[in-house]
């Protein structure tokens, strides 16, 4: 009888320390399973759809089986096997892709479109990195069959222009089914593709291919707005395509001097806002711009490349979104753009992630909170409790 009292007292501090090695590991788990996941359905699930109102009978919104939910990202900027060092890569990855099928999961868009820039190193890629980079964004970016991916080339892509060859543009046509001056038109709407490094205006061979494209889609859809006109033949012969202004996706913004006027949370930090842009390399060219515009009289036009926030107006009256980077390496708060979309109209709205900061801030929390925990455990860190029992217990001995 005594003596199993005596093993009994002898395993209660056993006990008591796996009891808190259990509570630590439940502890640890939640911080991460809510960091790690939880967080992105936490944040995404605030953002909605915007309304967008009818062009026929303004005032009365648009029933959802005729508006087109695009949910819009750019530069990605998945890390290859040159600059991308395996934990950078792992943590980014894990990041986009959590957000991603986040995104698709409570907001069931019809429509994805990336803007360019989807690998870090498409410029420079063996075939075999190349193969295991595609393999890697189709895990990443998996759609359902419900939802469509539309994918556009960007300089990181394919390089920029003194980079570009046939072979890395036609590599990424291949796995994309990407052409530029290829149109897309869905629920009536309008989607201009443009290869946006090709529009250098040197005469090279992928760029004349790219431009004769443009115009030839230029003229279809000029065609399409016109009515059935017996003089104008070419017109009457042409394939007749939905009467609506298109909207126009390339991965360089038109040209526009640099970031000065751009506001928001996510726009350019104060100190780069003011640093002029080059053109052709952070923007299209004036001319290149302008053929744009002039071709196309587009009533939207989405860009990506400074992996900023950006809202301009061009010719006074034609919108143009930079959207910014999809990526925490490249920023600390990304974000997306969901688009309602309709023939005549169109209402956006952005979506933030997770602050890469606040995530962080969470993790030095409960790891202060760990320690602390920990020695009170070992009594290294004498809980107040205690210490004030102490001190009542002193004071009636005096």
């Amino acid at each position: 009888m005594l003596s199993s009292s005596s093993t009994t007292v002898k395993n209660l501090p056993l006990k008591r320390r796996l009891c808190f090695l259990l509570k630590l590991v439940c502890f640890v788990s939640s911080v991460l399973i809510f960091c790690e996941f939880l967080i992105y359905y936490v944040v995404i699930f605030q953002c909605r759809w915007p309304d967008v109102k009818g062009g026929a009978h303004k005032g009365e919104k648009e029933t959802s089986a005729s508006v087109l939910k695009a949910l819009i990202l750019a530069d990605t900027h998945l890390l290859g096997e040159i600059k991308g060092h395996w934990l950078d890569k792992l943590r980014r990855e894990w990041q986009m892709e959590r957000s991603f099928q986040t995104a698709l999961w409570l907001l069931q868009p019809d429509i994805v479109f990336i803007l360019g820039d989807v690998f870090d190193e498409g410029k420079w890629s063996s075939p075999q990195a190349w193969a295991d980079d595609v393999r890697r964004f189709r895990k990443m970016f998996k759609c359902p069959v419900s939802t469509e991916l539309v994918v556009l080339v960007g300089n990181h892509d394919i390089g920029f222009h003194y980079e570009m060859t046939t072979y890395k543009v036609n590599r990424f046509e291949k796995v994309f089914n990407f052409t530029s001056g290829k149109l897309i038109t869905r629920k009536g709407i309008n989607f201009v593709l443009v290869n946006s490094v090709a529009m250098e205006g040197d005469g090279c061979a992928v760029c004349r291919t790219s431009e004769a494209k443009l115009v030839a889609l230029s003229h279809k859809l000029n065609c399409s707005q016109q009515k059935l006109n017996h003089s104008n033949r070419r017109c009457n012969e042409m394939e007749k395509l939905p009467a609506s202004e298109p909207i126009l996706l390339q991965h360089y913004p038109l040209y526009r001097k640099s970031d000065a006027e751009c506001i928001g949370e996510d726009s350019a930090p104060p100190e780069e806002k003011n640093i002029p842009f080059k053109e052709k390399y952070d923007v299209l060219s004036q001319e290149a711009s302008r053929k744009l515009l002039w071709w196309f009289q587009p009533r939207l036009i989405l860009s990506g490349h400074t992996h900023s926030a950006c809202e301009v107006l061009h010719a006074g009256k034609i919108p143009e979104i930079s959207v910014p980077s999809f990526s925490w390496r490249n920023r600390n708060n990304p974000s997306f753009i969901m688009g309602s979309i309709t023939p005549t109209d169109f209402s956006l709205q952005k979506c933030f992630l997770p602050f890469e900061s606040r995530v962080f801030t969470i993790y030095c929390a409960a790891g202060a909170l760990l320690v602390i925990l920990v020695l009170a455990h070992v009594q290294l860190l004498t809980p107040p409790f205690y210490f004030a029992q102490r001190l009542i217990s002193k004071h009636k001995a005096v």
